[in-house]
């Protein structure tokens, strides 16, 4: 599979779906403007959204250069389901519509709401870093 950057192709739509909203999604959301720069377009939501996004989560990213510090969990909405060309489910269970025609994919990754050290929370990251390069390879999208 050939991987593009071809400037004249739409950008592909993830949803990435957690519970809270509030770490999983929102790591991986931020992967993907990274990885992709900006050849794909990432969007996080969750089924009962927290409060805040996971101090831990946060700092993890920013050694990334990716700033969650303004990012705020969001409720997720079938509106926001329709609209995805992929959504990946973090452990949201039944609360996640299903339409017809998108592609579906379930990540089993920890939670870092369950974490008690930043070096754990890395680990969740870097798990769902690859799995963000490789969906990314997949859906033909040149990977940074």
């Amino acid at each position: 599979m050939t991987e593009t950057s071809d400037p004249t192709r739409a950008p592909v739509d993830v949803l990435f779906v957690c519970v809270h909203n509030a770490g999983r999604s929102q790591m991986a959301a931020g992967l993907v403007a990274l990885r992709s720069a900006g050849r794909a377009r990432a969007r996080s939501a969750g089924s009962a959204p927290a409060e805040v996004v996971n101090p831990l989560a946060v700092a993890v990213m920013a050694e990334l250069g990716v700033d969650l510090a303004g990012a705020t969990p969001t409720l997720l909405t079938d509106d926001a389901v329709s609209v995805a060309d992929v959504v990946v489910t973090m452990g949201c269970g039944d609360a996640c519509p299903v339409i017809p025609g998108k592609r579906y994919e379930d990540w089993p990754v920890a939670d870092p709401a369950e974490a008690s050290s930043l070096d754990e929370v890395r680990t969740i990251r870097d798990e769902i870093d690859t799995r963000v390069r490789r969906l990314l390879t997949e859906l033909r999208v040149a990977v940074q």
